[in-house]
């Protein structure tokens, strides 16, 4: 079994910038990727940054420039840098990652999503 838990959202202002974690634990072999999703209300649930374990990293067009995504092999634990956020980046934001386990196995996990709320 695998966990993801994400931690880092809250309320912040136009232009500010947080930080999300996404720590996973369990019988994993090893994490192949990590993305991050965000859905908002009235919205569907989209892809916003993924990495692979080669280091290659991949943005939504709306948030390129803004935003930085990066994990931590050894810790396993992915990161989301936030920075310029604007009121529409308002959702909850979901990691997710696709892990090999100790079975040898191939899954994709979701954490339980935490909230971020951008005023203007």
């Amino acid at each position: 079994q695998v966990q993801l838990v994400e931690s880092g959202g809250g309320l912040v202002q136009a232009g500010g910038s947080l930080r999300l974690s996404c720590a996973a634990s369990g019988t994993i072999f090893k994490i192949e990727a990590m993305g991050w999703y965000r859905q908002a209300t009235g919205k569907q649930r989209e892809l916003v940054a993924s990495i692979i374990s080669g280091g290659s990293t991949n943005y939504a067009d709306s948030v390129k420039g803004r935003f930085t995504i990066s994990r931590d092999n050894a810790k396993n634990t992915g990161y989301l840098q936030m920075t310029s956020l604007k009121p529409e980046d308002t959702a909850v934001y979901y990691c997710n990652a696709r892990v090999i386990t100790d079975w040898m196995s191939t899954n994709d996990y979701w954490g339980q999503g935490t909230q971020v709320t951008v005023s203007s």
